[in-house]
């Protein structure tokens, strides 16, 4: 029996707060009561403001960030519409997948895994295309295998300078509520996120940030659907309820999230990520291996992707930190797996907790034959959050 608090240092799900876990650890409640508009309406305005946005629409379902992937396509799209989407991990691959899987026609820009979206080249075919055949644009913002964080407003700008009306979709799931996101600046179409990164939840809930332009495409799209129809969303959330029965427990530990968010306060949330964030990434350097994203410029502020030397296999770093050390850390997904091993950096963390995961990976790399200094790591992360510190 190992006695402590496990070490979750996954990318998700993440760590979830006490306080979420007390306000979700309550007798079930009639969803259909008078009472129980009240819940939808404080949570509706507060979501909004987490994706950066004060004229779009947030959707709440049950389901994970993958199934936002399906809602949000078949209620602006229908089958034939070409799309242009960029691969450049797993999550955007499987994205493209959903896509293709939907009936859409997918036109695949594929760079580097370890590479950010590449702006000017979406630019470049959205300008060719002078019969605007592309009806939406598809990126993730922060590509969780890899590690890489792509700038979204220079993709926004791309699509402007093209002159071109193709909606825009971007995935936020591991970058929403973690790292500065700014829905209507950027004029996203759709964005998506899940519970279990940056809310700091259980699985378990999809959203939706949908804007103005793609609301009113919804009775045009001709995918099918039925349990992600917007348009049932719309009637009964007006009213404060949901077209079907809602995650109760998740909706009021959702609450609670959000008021966390917002006691810490957006800009300061992105800004611990950051500082985390930067903090491991000294780790990773003194250990003298590298990131799978190529440019410091794109380094993940959620979570980073670590490779292992040639010849070695990340997969038993990962089980030696689990079995010996109880620290759970990712692995490496699609082509990376094996490859890498990933330390997630988000949600409800701090210092020392990240560091004595630090701790952990180093004896777990030496365990696994990969030589490390003792305590190097650990170092270069203390020095880093004590220049930093606050307070």
């Amino acid at each position: 029996m190992k006695t402590g608090r496990h070490f979750l240092f996954v990318p998700g799900p993440t760590n979830v707060p006490d306080r979420v876990l007390r306000a979700m650890d309550r007798p079930m409640e009639d969803h259909r009561s008078s009472a129980a508009p009240e819940m939808a309406r404080s949570i509706f305005p507060d979501l909004l403001k987490v994706f950066g946005s004060a004229n779009g629409q947030a959707f709440i379902f049950s389901g994970s960030g993958s199934a936002m992937w399906e809602a949000s396509l078949v209620n602006a799209l229908s089958p034939g519409n070409r799309v242009l989407a960029v691969r450049n991990g797993q999550f955007s691959t499987l994205f493209i997948d959903t896509a293709q899987r939907l009936g859409l026609k997918v036109d695949v820009i594929d760079v580097e895994w370890g590479d950010a979206v590449p702006a000017a080249r979406v630019g470049e075919m959205l300008a060719a295309d002078t019969a605007h055949g592309y009806k939406a644009v598809l990126v993730v913002h922060n590509e969780t295998a890899t590690g890489v964080t792509s700038d979204i407003a220079a993709v926004r700008r791309a699509i402007d300078a093209a002159i071109h009306p193709a909606l825009f979709y971007v995935d936020g799931v591991s970058s929403v509520a973690s790292l500065d996101f700014r829905f209507d600046d950027w004029k996203v179409d759709f964005a998506i996120a899940g519970s279990q990164k940056g809310f700091m939840m259980p699985p378990g809930i999809g959203f939706l940030c949908v804007s103005k332009k793609a609301l009113g495409l919804l009775d045009q799209a001709k995918c099918p659907r039925a349990f992600f129809d917007l348009r049932d969303q719309i009637k009964h959330n007006a009213e404060g309820y949901f077209p079907y029965t809602p995650p109760i427990a998740h909706l009021f530990g959702l609450r609670a999230a959000l008021d966390l968010l917002f006691e810490e306060g957006l800009a300061n949330v992105a800004a611990r990520h950051h500082r985390l964030g930067e903090g491991v990434r000294r780790a990773i350097a003194a250990w003298g291996l590298k990131l799978c994203a190529l440019d410091p410029k794109i380094y993940s502020d959620t979570v980073s992707a670590v490779v292992v030397p040639d010849g070695l296999d990340a997969k038993k770093v990962i089980d030696i930190a689990f079995r010996r050390y109880n620290l759970s850390l990712g692995g490496g997904t699609g082509r990376l797996v094996g490859k890498v091993f990933r330390i997630g950096h988000v949600g409800d963390i701090n210092e020392l907790m990240v560091l004595g995961a630090l701790s952990g990976v180093e004896m777990a790399l030496n365990d696994a034959g990969i030589p490390v200094t003792l305590g190097s790591g650990v170092a270069a992360a203390q020095q880093w959050y004590r220049e930093t510190a606050t307070g």
